[in-house]
């Protein structure tokens, strides 16, 4: 089945997806929209064009695991999407993504501008392999 990723940022909201044997996780691209209602109908309307059939949101733990303000608008956002798009959504522990992001885009040698643009695709790129790699 087709799963939707979610790494959801102030400014920036990087989405990725899989194929549907839950083999391969693959950018889809960056949201820019900081209103977390809006952000809620432009996630769920991807995920109804990807043919998405549940939706991870990954979930900024401090690294103690406990739960902070990201932690706590990341567990509203995936409430306000559930009901929004009629879909399962899950929280995936994110700690550490934006540093692989960021070795990844390093090892490919995306600077400046360019980086700032996919860094959140490719976080939630990664949230989303980490999910997949999981149920296996």
């Amino acid at each position: 089945m087709k799963i939707l990723a979610v790494d959801l940022g102030l400014q920036r909201t990087g989405v990725a997806v899989c194929d549907e044997l839950e083999l391969l996780a693959s950018p889809v691209g960056t949201v820019t929209q900081p209103d977390t209602e809006l952000l809620c109908g432009e996630i769920a309307a991807i995920a109804a064009r990807e043919g998405a059939r549940e939706i991870v949101v990954g979930h900024p733990r401090n690294m103690d695991g406990s739960c902070g303000e990201s932690a706590h608008r990341a567990e509203a956002f995936a409430e306000a999407l559930r009901e929004r798009s009629g879909l399962p959504v899950v929280l995936r522990d994110e700690r550490l993504t934006t540093v692989s992001a960021h070795s990844v885009l390093n090892q490919t040698n995306v600077r400046g501008k360019k980086r700032k643009a996919v860094v959140d695709t490719v976080s939630a790129t990664i949230i989303l392999q980490d999910y997949l790699d999981s149920r296996r």
